[in-house]
């Protein structure tokens, strides 16, 4: 039986169509005549069958109050199943509207103000204000770089966990270095969560756009007493480029905890969902096996080819190891310039748009994060415009 080949070198004109990524550019950067490689959204087209699907559902002229059928969740957990090997009961499954307003719900429903809870920075910036913007206090356990990689200051972290954290926001896989936490390290975590009672919100959103052979593991997959108090926050909106959508699933397998996320659902009335996110997901969860292998193909080709580029023509600029996402850490430390004269470099003289290290907290000083979910030609265009930029200035310095 023949496999359908998706085309993801297809370039899609997205402008004009209220794209945060394409149509705020003068807002954010100050000019139009940039490439936008910054936010976490693709620019390869939506599946055919996750829009076949939400077409039959359009077609129906009425839009009326819905709820999440049975299928859904058996969507939802066969794909956890197949993809991570995660046997998940039906009823542990819940919605979000997002992971970003999860993690929000999450502070609010399970902390007080005045609680401490734990990040690990250069982290995803909406960390931050989840906790901040609530009252919390925000702790910092500094990921460690060492031989070219990172890694989690486990020492560290049982420091801070004995002065006393209520939660922990994981960034797993983590955005923006590129890490897939392996079994050790996932383990040696999840022993410190149980010693010391931590609650631990697990961001699992870019789990299934893992890399080169490595294997997502959920947190909570690790045994019951870890399970007992994680909560996992995962989407198919990075997967399968569907962010507008607002829609996400959390897991649950504590039935306390559970009752206490649904009652904060409940009080800010936002479990209904988008109807089409619902129908998208299905669609998503239920068919998107061979698409999913295709893409990660793809990405990887992408990365290779822009690593090898950079390493060849620009080796001063270290391209981390990509693990898992799409999204690339650069460490630019070697031109020698601050925060905002780097960030002025990238989009006056590379043309480009990409997101300042500095957004992701401690240790984020000096680098920039590029998304490389594009098709081949504007990649190839982008990584053109960064290396002559970046060789013209090491020319200038000499």
């Amino acid at each position: 039986m023949s496999t359908r080949r998706y085309d993801f070198d297809r370039v899609i004109d997205r402008k004009g169509t209220d794209s945060v990524k394409y149509d705020l550019l003068t807002t954010l950067y100050g000019r139009e005549d940039i490439l936008p490689m910054w936010v976490a959204d693709m620019d390869f087209e939506v599946p055919p069958f996750i829009r076949e699907a939400i077409q039959e559902r359009a077609a129906h002229p009425v839009y009326g109050y819905t709820f999440r059928p049975g299928r859904f969740y058996e969507a939802v957990t066969g794909w956890l199943q197949r993809r991570h090997q995660w046997e998940v009961p039906a009823e542990s499954v819940n919605f979000s509207p997002g992971v970003v307003p999860a993690l929000n719900l999450c502070v609010l429903a399970y902390t007080e103000p005045g609680d401490r809870v734990i990040v690990q920075p250069p982290v995803y910036f909406p960390f931050f204000t989840a906790i901040k913007n609530h009252g919390r206090v925000m702790v910092e356990n500094e990921l460690i770089c060492e031989d070219g990689r990172y890694k989690m200051n486990m020492a560290g972290l049982e420091e801070e966990f004995k002065k006393g954290v209520k939660m922990m926001l994981f960034c797993h896989p983590h955005n923006p270095v590129g890490r897939a936490w392996n079994r050790v390290e996932l383990e040696a975590l999840a022993q410190l969560c149980v010693k010391y009672d931590v609650l631990l919100i697990s961001d699992e959103i870019h789990s299934d756009l893992v890399l080169f052979g490595n294997r997502h593991i959920p947190v909570a997959s690790l045994g019951d007493a870890i399970a007992a108090q994680t909560i996992t926050c995962m989407a198919p909106s990075k997967t399968f480029n569907l962010a507008g959508l607002h829609s996400s699933a959390m897991i649950i397998t504590n039935p306390e905890l559970k009752k206490v996320y649904d009652q904060s659902l409940d009080a800010y009335h936002i479990g209904g969902g988008n109807l089409f996110g619902m129908v998208a997901m299905e669609a998503a969860y239920n068919e998107g096996d061979e698409w999913l292998d295709q893409l990660i193909e793809y990405l990887e080709g992408n990365f290779t080819f822009f690593k090898e580029e950079m390493e060849e023509f620009v080796p001063d600029i270290r391209v981390f190891p990509l693990e898992a996402t799409y999204l690339a850490w650069l460490d630019f430390r070697a031109m020698d310039m601050e925060d905002k004269s780097l960030r002025n470099f990238i989009t006056s003289k590379a043309h480009l748009g990409l997101v300042d290290g500095s957004r992701f907290g401690s240790g984020g000083s000096g680098f920039q994060r590029i998304n490389i979910a594009a098709p081949r030609s504007v990649l190839e265009q982008a990584t053109e415009q960064l290396i002559g930029a970046v060789k013209g200035h090491f020319r200038q310095k000499v």
